[in-house]
């Protein structure tokens, strides 16, 4: 009998949706149970190590993971059997990921977990959906960490911004403004000589696709090659080009264009999934563990605020990030666009998730201004509730890592006070539509901004210094906060509730780069 309620895993409907009745019991769906870990302790014990050591710290390979740190066997077994008693199938199962992907009915997973999944209706259309706690039967008490799946909602949204069109205060600043491709933007940030040689760079997904020809065009325009890109499928997602340049391929091609211009010669992965909890952290899991391809380092531009996560989704995907981190794999986030309000609208601070994981870094947005072959100014990227501003603030949720300790959030009015969980973002870069990056989408060539455009912009960096140090620097958080000179510190500006200051703040964190101060910093 599942009568265990599974922790962090109650939901709620959205605030603007009304049920409309049972969800059909023979629609079928599937839905990913992650296990707990083999030997926590000694994981957390080899995490910990990871932060201390800097350079020096050894990654362990995928095998050597699994074997370690993977699900215990027993533990899938069970699952298996679970499944097998309520009818429903295993369509996969993983022990690196600790997954065990099950198919089946409404009636199958109502019985299965003790819940009534229900049809919602909500601004943004319909949706399948539950209330309350998800249930447990007493052998998979303690040995299940998450069920996702369930509900089908639209868990994130894309962290880009096209410019201007008709805003005043854009139109009025944008007569003087320059834009740039993301070579001119390394230039400025002073990477390092090299390029993305033998490197892969990981990009999620979560709707919307790419097109080859205009990928050949914009990288031609660049006087480059266009780099190897594959899509991987995740939960039966695709490369689904949608011919609406403001609309997610926007967000594909700005990924694919940034991040390949500044590592040339990176192969790029994109793993296409559904915008859902469960789609979301299937991709993220299957780019970690994919030892296929073997990314370096993962961009994720989707996301949401906190509210709107589960706890057992946060600590899902917290889980997975720190498996990248013992992987050797960087995380890199955008911290989004709505400011310190996150676009909620209830009048408090909210910051972006999976960016205010401790185990990404989070990256937050410039407005950059340059004057020949440099920048003359540089502030935090606000340009009002329409235009948007940076992402950034302190976390509902995670405690405060041991790398920020000691440091102050300063807020609007210039009040300053201790900072008492996660502060985000860690790094930033120019984001500003005004602007912004020159890209090319669904045969339209496009200036397009937004912190989306910084978590590409990291990961190509990021993939450039382990081009050239030959070896994947993983986890960087603690050793840019050990070494904070090697980013430039953004003083001025705010995101609504949080001001820029000097040293870290709430808006663009430690600062944007100075590529090979960062290339030193962490290798």
């Amino acid at each position: 009998m599942a009568n265990h309620p599974l922790n962090g895993s109650e939901r709620e409907c959205l605030k603007d949706a009304q049920p409309i009745g049972k969800a059909d019991p023979n629609e079928r769906l599937e839905v990913t149970m992650l296990v707990r870990r083999r030997s926590h302790d000694a994981f957390e014990k080899h995490i910990s190590a990871l932060a201390a050591q800097g350079a020096s710290a050894k990654h362990i390979d995928h095998d050597e993971f699994t074997k370690h740190f993977g699900a215990d066997s027993a533990d899938l077994a069970a699952v298996h059997a679970f499944a097998q008693k309520h009818g429903l199938s295993v369509v996969e199962s993983h022990e690196a990921r600790r997954a065990v992907v099950l198919s089946g009915t409404v009636a199958q997973f109502d019985a299965a977990f003790g819940v009534s999944l229900q049809q919602y209706e909500h601004d943004g259309g319909t949706y399948r959906g539950r209330t309350g706690p998800i249930h447990l039967p007493d052998e998979l008490n303690g040995v299940v960490d998450a069920v996702m799946g369930l509900d089908n909602r639209p868990q994130a949204r894309p962290s880009f911004r096209t410019r201007a069109q008709g805003n005043v205060r854009w139109t009025a600043r944008a007569a003087g403004a320059s834009t740039f491709t993301p070579v001119q933007l390394a230039s400025l940030y002073d990477f390092p000589q090299g390029d993305g040689q033998n490197q892969c760079i990981g990009i999620i997904e979560l709707g919307g696709g790419y097109r080859p020809a205009d990928l050949k065009t914009y990288f031609a325009s660049l006087n480059m090659k266009a780099p190897s890109v594959t899509a991987v499928s995740v939960d039966h997602g695709r490369n689904h080009p949608t011919g609406d340049p403001n609309g997610p391929d926007g967000e594909v091609m700005l990924d694919i264009e940034v991040a390949g211009a500044v590592a040339p010669g990176a192969k790029i992965v994109v793993y296409f999934a559904p915008n859902t909890d469960a789609g979301f952290i299937d991709a993220i899991g299957t780019a970690i563990h994919d030892t296929k391809n073997k990314p370096s380092v993962i961009s994720i531009s989707w996301g949401g605020p906190e509210s709107a996560w589960t706890q057992q989704a946060m600590n899902a995907f917290d889980q997975a990030f720190q498996s990248a981190a013992a992987l050797g794999v960087t995380i890199c986030a955008a911290s989004g666009d709505n400011g310190s309000g996150d676009g909620v609208g209830d009048g408090a601070d909210h910051v972006d998730f999976p960016a205010s994981s401790p185990y990404a870094l989070g990256c937050g947005g410039t407005s950059l201004q340059a004057s020949g072959n440099g920048i003359a100014s540089e502030t935090v990227w606000n340009d009002g509730a329409n235009g948007g501003a940076t992402g950034g603030g302190v976390s509902s949720f995670f405690a405060l890592p041991a790398w920020q300790e000691g440091l102050r959030v300063t807020r609007a009015g210039g009040a300053h006070s201790p900072l008492a969980m996660r502060g985000v973002p860690d790094v930033a870069g120019n984001a500003d539509p005004v602007t912004g990056y020159e890209v090319r989408v669904d045969g339209h060539d496009m200036v397009i901004g937004g912190t989306s455009a910084v978590a590409p912009l990291w990961a190509g960096l990021i993939a450039r210094i382990n081009a050239i140090k030959g070896a994947p620097v993983g986890y960087i958080n603690p050793h840019l906060y050990k070494d904070p000179l090697a980013l430039v510190d953004i003083t001025k500006g705010n995101n609504d509730d949080f001001h820029a200051t000097a040293g870290w703040d709430a808006c663009t964190g430690l600062g944007r780069p100075d590529g090979k101060k960062v290339k030193d910093a962490v290798s």
